[in-house]
């Protein structure tokens, strides 16, 4: 069976990386799409207190399990299916039932220290940075936690100083230089979208027509034009 391509997608929190990959699926009409999310990623630590939890930096490479990311990563690439975790922010903790995730032509995977560990790095087929202002980013997520997380916005306003910020510039925006494609103006760039799109496009088309070739016997392959 083919290989399905995984895209990467990185940026800073509220950059409008999950907006980029949910308007690349939704333009990939003829491949089927599979969805991870790194946040779904974020170590389990059910031995602390509720308030020592709020208190980790879980915006540190460190909070992560690139291990089990690079796992599931790997096992779709093989056409196996996983069981991804989800991750409740309220209480910071990991729930109890997994999400069955089937193999797909296209893997999306987005997270803000998706290209910081090289492994996960090498197992993208195409990088994209989603780029936005720093006041864009802190808006939204201002936005996002109260509506959606229900935090008080002091408690907002604290992490992104002591933490979200700091970490952005010292990993998210020096991980960068890795990405193929960057994405100025986060989720609502239509024209930058739309060549991402066409760029997926043509590596499914190589990888098709590649097994096509490797398919079709040489004898009924047709032959290449005379030389003149």
């Amino acid at each position: 069976m083919l290989k399905p391509l995984i895209i990467g997608i990185a940026g800073g929190s509220g950059s409008g990386k999950s907006t980029v990959a949910r308007n690349v699926a939704e333009l990939l009409t003829t491949s089927s799409v599979a969805f991870i999310d790194m946040d779904a990623y974020y170590k389990n630590f059910p031995g602390l207190s509720l308030d020592q939890r709020r208190t980790l930096n879980w915006d540190h490479p460190d909070a992560f399990d690139y291990d089990l990311l690079r796992e599931h990563l790997d096992s779709l690439s093989r056409r196996r299916p996983i069981d991804k975790p989800e991750y409740d922010f309220v209480t910071h903790l990991r729930r109890a039932r997994p999400t069955r995730v089937e193999p797909a032509d296209v893997v999306v995977v987005d997270g803000i220290l998706l290209f910081v560990d090289n492994r996960i790095r090498e197992l993208c087929d195409v990088k994209v940075f989603v780029d936005a202002d720093a006041d864009i980013r802190l808006i939204r997520r201002i936005e996002r936690d109260t509506h959606d997380r229900g935090r008080p916005l002091d408690e907002i306003i604290e992490q992104y100083l002591t933490t979200v910020q700091p970490m952005h510039l010292e990993f998210v925006e020096p991980s960068k230089r890795y990405a193929d494609v960057i994405v100025p103006r986060g989720g609502h760039n239509a024209i930058a979208i739309e060549m991402i799109v066409a760029k997926i496009q043509r590596r499914l088309q190589r990888v098709t027509d590649g097994a096509e070739a490797r398919r079709t016997p040489s004898a009924q392959r047709p032959a290449p034009p005379a030389q003149t």
